[in-house]
């Protein structure tokens, strides 16, 4: 970001245009244009010591071929300093023929015994013979009589070896520069060509980088992040991003909490599968699409949430999480006390018929009737109150099963505690066996209702410190091959209630997670007369 606004700061300083696509398609040809001057002159500089040392080596052979000549020796032994001498009229022939700016022999005193300008001939020569006279040679650019030159100067030696003089050798040093000047434009059409390609290259990628950045300024893209982060982090609901690749790009503070991440788990996260972070699950499946639908619901540890996913353009996808655990805490006590209030308004109905037969009793005066009627009916629910609180002392548990067994009745399932039943008043977390309890006795109402011989059983008891609750039901019972499967949270057989807060498929699965935070296990079994089992198992919950 800070990149972006520095752009930015440096394009409105510069007068330059402030959008993105623009800025970029100017830097670029800028760098391509610079590149291209760097290249041109890298190349030219050692072109021009090429051509040099071209130059050099093609004056020293000359000079070689020169000096090979026995001619040359003899006449220069032979023949005093002359234009007609014999050694002028060879050096120029050579000369001529080979095209050097001069031809140039001199004797062991450093006279020239030939020359283009014969007025020279027998005079000294301008530069210090010394080295070649001592028998080495010599390649040079140099300043002479003639002006600048490439020079090749070798030893002239007689028949018997003895050094008798010198060849030197010149060509024009504008020649070289001419060569060199002459490489120049063609290497500027190659550059040219490059810098063409690199502008159109240029063109292209800042026409791409228009559409992507949809025509915005650095400022603009610079303010849009800023913002984006404000907004990601403040917001009360989590957010995800995904690749294409289902890597995550992004996790707000929200998700990270609503998905157990520590800070620096959600820190670390970013470019990892979502399989890695998270584990295999229904979150995971609900995140990365493998399980679409609006509105899923997902149990992740203690939190039931809700998530949407919607993809991206990029072939990703951005997904929402949101919290409801606490409604849907709520909507259980709802959905029970509509239960309550059903089983109330029956009851009532009920009372009604019997303060109705209590009255006709009467006034036919069978007093005896209506005190065995009155005894009866109150023997029923003081019999049943009596044997709850007898075995269950913790009284959360003791009003769940009473409440349960008046909606039971009403629904035609008889409601009992089993005979080993009894747990004392010393559990650890009363509420979260509550939820246990409630959810398991609801599935069993439901599986009871219809079948021949409709009954719930509830057998809660403790051993030592650990509480073991079994609840069985007369239902259809649970195939061996779907024993896992029903705890998964999504998953039912039965259709949403009319009027019911919520969907299906949750209550097992907080029932095993309720079970699991406490250590405990939970497993779906066959009852010993037909239907369901379900075992729940939760050591150290007594105290």
């Amino acid at each position: 970001m800070r990149s972006l606004r520095f752009l930015h700061t440096s394009a409105r300083r510069l007068g330059l245009p402030r959008r993105a696509a623009s800025q970029i398609l100017l830097t670029q040809l800028a760098i391509a244009a610079g590149v291209l001057a760097l290249a041109t002159g890298l190349f030219l500089a050692p072109l021009s010591a090429q051509l040099d040392d071209q130059a050099m080596r093609r004056a020293l052979a000359i000079a070689q071929s020169a000096a090979a000549d026995p001619s040359l020796a003899a006449g220069l032994i032979g023949s005093a300093p002359s234009p007609d001498s014999p050694v002028q009229a060879s050096a120029e022939r050579i000369r001529s023929a080979t095209g050097a700016e001069y031809v140039v022999v001199l004797d062991l005193d450093g006279i020239r015994r030939s020359h283009p300008s014969p007025d020279r001939i027998g005079r000294p020569v301008s530069t210090d013979p010394g080295e070649v006279l001592a028998g080495r040679e010599v390649m040079e650019i140099d300043e002479g009589t003639l002006g600048r030159s490439a020079r090749g100067k070798v030893p002239l030696l007689a028949a018997d070896g003895e050094i008798v003089g010198a060849v030197s050798v010149g060509i024009a040093y504008d020649s070289v520069q001419g060569r060199l000047l002459g490489a120049i434009p063609g290497l500027l059409a190659y550059a040219g060509g490059a810098l063409a390609a690199g502008a159109l290259a240029a063109y292209l990628l800042s026409r791409r980088i228009h559409r992507q950045t949809r025509d915005l300024a650095f400022s603009d893209i610079a303010g849009l992040l800023a913002e984006r982060e404000a907004m990601l982090h403040s917001i009360r609901e989590g957010v995800i991003a995904l690749d294409r690749a289902g890597r995550v790009r992004l996790v707000n503070d929200e998700a990270a909490r609503l998905l157990g991440l520590a800070p620096e788990a959600a820190d670390a996260a970013t470019g990892r599968a979502l399989d890695e972070v998270l584990g295999a699950g229904r979150t995971t499946d609900v995140l990365t699409g493998r399980v679409t639908g609006l509105d899923l619901l997902t149990v992740q540890g203690t939190r039931v949430l809700v998530a949407n996913r919607m993809p991206t353009e990029d072939g990703g996808a951005v997904a929402t999480l949101r919290d409801r655990t606490e409604l849907e805490h709520l909507g259980r006590e709802l959905d029970s006390t509509k239960g309550l209030i059903d089983a109330l308004r029956a009851q009532d109905h009920e009372h009604a018929n019997r303060l109705h037969t209590l009255l006709g009793l009467l006034e036919l005066d069978l007093f005896e009737e209506a005190v065995e009627f009155l005894t009866e009916v109150v023997g029923v629910h003081r019999s049943t109150a009596e044997q709850v609180t007898e075995k269950v002392h913790d009284p959360l548990l003791a009003a769940l099963l009473m409440g349960k067994a008046t909606v039971a009745a009403e629904r035609g399932v008889p409601l009992r505690l089993a005979g080993s039943a009894l747990l004392p008043d010393r559990l650890v977390d009363p509420g979260g066996l509550v939820t246990i309890l409630g959810n398991l006795v609801d599935n069993a109402l439901d599986a009871a209702v219809g079948s021949s011989a409709p009954l719930v059983e509830v057998d809660i008891r403790a051993d030592g410190r650990t509480a073991v609750l079994r609840v069985r039901d007369s239902g259809p019972g649970v195939p061996v091959e779907r024993r896992e499967e029903i705890f998964t949270e999504g998953w039912s057989t039965k259709q949403p209630r009319a009027g019911a807060h919520r969907g299906r498929g949750l209550g097992l699965a907080l029932v095993r997670r309720l079970a699991e935070r406490q250590g405990g296990t939970v497993r779906a079994g066959e009852a010993a007369d037909g239907g369901a089992e379900f075992s729940v198992v939760l050591p150290e919950a007594l105290r």
